[in-house]
């Protein structure tokens, strides 16, 4: 990786942008068609409407709660919340704003890699910004951008520190407050202290420039950690949202399973697509590194290869791998990054310009080809959440009766589109749950304790619970029966009489 001299880099041009900004516009009009065309528009993510709920609360309520009057700490992103209600302040949520704030972060992200690369590439003089066209096109990363959740911000900040430290920048406390914004938009953004830190002791040279450039560090850090940690304390009394507890407890039995296994889940998710193509750069890059001593980017792919074995040891790498794509940004552009100095290297002398080509070609269909998959996978991730959440959702709203307690594991769309009173199966904003979150006989006696009418839930997912009680409605989507799932049913669990 050669890094290209100041005078040397040509700048980002607004033909560049404008480029940048029509595909990413393409790809958003592709996905969302998918969607409409294979059942409506909506999101991918039941999680989608939790964010959508506090957000909407925020703007007309003026409170941090999902349900009204209820404060609770429920929310993984406080920042994504926050930026979620200016749409509905602007009166454009929940939809138009929420897929434009995607975009707008897919096409920062675009920028940040083409600018990358022209930096750290002396080889790099393209016509076109063929590299922030790629991130543009990448499937997961377009799916991240309309998913109406946090994913993409995050993988943003992650790289936009990972390449400052690239870059060789001595601007610690910068990187202190990009760390603290990350946190507000997943707890996760905490792992970023591990490459900064691991770059510093290798980088400065003497004690005392170690001592100041972590002092700098902690400094910009701590000034947004620590309001972090008061907010989350003062809503739940807990230093971390209730999610970052509850998912480790639900995900208890995948944390059971052999680490080989879950290795190889995580590969399934992470190489298909594109990134399968990159593989060998990222390899390739990280040999070199360490033969070179590159130590900023050893801390990065240190970072990446931490991050995702992190994850995959906590949860499992469902729904397109989402916990786990905050690291593919900064994986496809070492992938990138290798490819354009492989370009000008002759390492397989006179077969080097077919290899070229062949490696050129098959990155250029297969990140095509997945444009269409991706889009289609979209469409129907959609439609499972539309024709199950979000129409048992407006059937409760509409049928069940008004003082009626629902319990529900996904809560996303009925907090958004029902105003029951709700018990949080999942421990979101019932975070007393959490203990015994997967106990079928002790979330039975709770909810007995809690006087709940109505359990809504898919029946595989609570076989015990669902077995004995009296479906009253099923949504009778053709999603969830396509892929071997029995459509969500709301239960009669007690009748109302019983209530207080």
């Amino acid at each position: 990786m050669e890094r290209a001299s100041s005078d040397s880099i040509r700048s980002i041009s607004g033909r560049d942008v404008a480029i940048l900004a029509a595909v990413t516009l393409l790809g958003a009009v592709i996905y969302l068609a998918a969607s409409a065309l294979t059942y409506r528009v909506g999101f991918p993510l039941d999680d989608s409407w939790i964010h959508l709920t506090y957000a909407r609360n925020l703007a007309e309520r003026h409170e941090w709660s999902f349900q009204p009057g209820q404060l609770s700490a429920g929310s993984t992103s406080p920042l994504w919340t926050f930026l979620l209600a200016v749409g509905f302040w602007l009166h454009l949520g929940p939809y138009v704003w929420t897929y434009l704030l995607g975009q707008l972060v897919l096409l920062a992200m675009a920028l940040i890699a083409e600018f990358s690369v022209r930096k750290l590439s002396a080889g790099y003089r393209p016509r076109l910004p063929w590299v922030g066209l790629f991130f543009v096109a990448e499937w997961h990363l377009q799916w991240a951008a309309l998913s109406g959740m946090e994913t993409l911000l995050q993988a943003l900040l992650v790289t936009a520190v990972l390449v400052l430290l690239l870059f060789g920048t001595r601007r610690y406390l910068v990187l202190g407050l990009l760390t603290g914004v990350s946190l507000w938009v997943r707890p996760d953004g905490l792992t970023l202290i591990g490459p900064v830190v691991l770059t510093i002791l290798l980088v400065e040279r003497t004690l005392k420039a170690k001592g100041s450039a972590l002092a700098r560090y902690v400094i910009g850090l701590g000034a947004l950690l620590l309001p972090y940690l008061a907010f989350n304390l003062l809503l739940s009394d807990t230093p971390m949202p209730n999610t970052f507890y509850a998912k480790q407890a639900e995900y208890a039995a995948w944390q059971a399973e052999p680490l080989f296994y879950r290795m190889a889940a995580l590969l399934v998710q992470l190489l298909t697509g594109p990134s399968v193509i990159l593989l060998p750069g990222v390899v390739g890059t990280a040999a070199l590194a360490v033969r070179r001593r590159r130590w900023a980017v050893l801390a990065a792919i240190s970072w990446c290869a931490g991050y995702l074995l992190l994850y995959i040891v906590r949860l499992p790498p469902y729904q397109h791998g989402r916990y786990l794509m905050p690291a593919m940004p900064i994986f496809f552009l070492f992938g990138l990054l290798a490819y354009v100095e492989f370009r000008s290297s002759a390492l397989f002398g006179k077969q080097h310009w077919r290899v070229q080509q062949v490696w050129a070609l098959s990155l250029l269909l297969v990140t095509a080809g997945f444009v269409v998959l991706g889009a289609r996978s979209y469409g129907q991730d959609v439609g499972l959440i539309e024709s199950e959440m979000v129409v048992t959702a407006k059937w409760v709203s509409q049928n069940v009766p008004p003082q009626a307690t629902v319990a529900a594991h996904d809560i996303g769309a009925l907090g958004y589109f029902d105003n029951h009173r709700l018990i949080d199966l999942a421990g979101l904003v019932s975070p007393e749950v959490i203990p015994f979150i997967r106990d079928e006989a002790k979330l039975s006696d709770f909810l007995q304790q809690r006087h709940a009418n109505y359990l809504v839930a898919f029946p595989a997912f609570y076989p015990v619970l669902s077995q004995a009680r009296q479906p009253v409605f099923t949504s009778g989507g053709r999603f969830a029966p396509s892929i071997g799932e029995k459509n969500m049913t709301v239960y009669l669990w007690s009748k109302l009489s019983t209530a207080p």
